[in-house]
């Protein structure tokens, strides 16, 4: 049976997220919905012990399973078996709000390549990140990427972004990410 492409993959690395990984589905499912987005929550799972398969496919998400360990890994193994023309990936420990990827999905439909969040522009919790990281090592090596990869994503390290998969076609997407949205135009500072 040959699988038809969709718009977009809304993709979430999993390693015993079971805690959080139904509000997850649910908030993506329901952005799906209310948007009338033709896509698919898909879980990229890289060994959880915890029932979080069970839980995403009882909640209506496609899983993945991710042999080789680590989160880079998980990425790229969910990406390599999105089905959507674009990927927007975030973490599935409801740090990020999936009700809220229109921002994302209207950049890509313009033509960007890549879509960056940014904390620091959303707004981030009381105890979310420390000090250290939130006021020296992210902004710093942000600005140092900036001199690196020209552009205007001000968050560097935001685990929520997207992507075009047809900008990958030449390289790995976790590889070249930086050098798509070099060529092709990126966006930042969605929050």
């Amino acid at each position: 049976m040959e699988e038809r492409e969709i718009e977009l993959t809304i993709l979430m690395p999993c390693l015993n997220e079971a805690e959080t990984l139904e509000i997850c589905i649910k908030k993506a499912m329901s952005f799906l919905e209310d948007n009338n987005v033709d896509g698919e929550v898909l879980i990229a799972d890289n060994g959880s012990t915890d029932g979080s398969q069970e839980i995403a496919i009882r909640n209506g998400a496609r899983v993945v399973n991710i042999e080789q360990k680590g989160y880079g890994s998980a990425l790229r193994g969910g990406s390599e078996n999105a089905r959507g023309r674009y990927v927007i990936m975030g973490d599935a420990d409801d740090s990020y709000n999936f009700l809220n990827l229109m921002p994302f999905l209207e950049k890509l439909r313009e033509g960007y390549e890549l879509v960056m969040g940014n904390r620091f522009k959303g707004g981030i919790e009381k105890g979310a990140m420390p000090p250290l990281h939130k006021y020296l090592g992210n902004p710093v090596l942000s600005f140092i990427g900036r001199i690196f990869y020209p552009s205007d994503i001000k968050d560097f390290h935001c685990g929520l972004r997207g992507y075009n998969r047809a900008g990958d076609s030449e390289s790995s997407v976790a590889n070249d990410r930086n050098g798509v949205c070099q060529r092709n135009g990126c966006s930042g500072d969605l929050a």
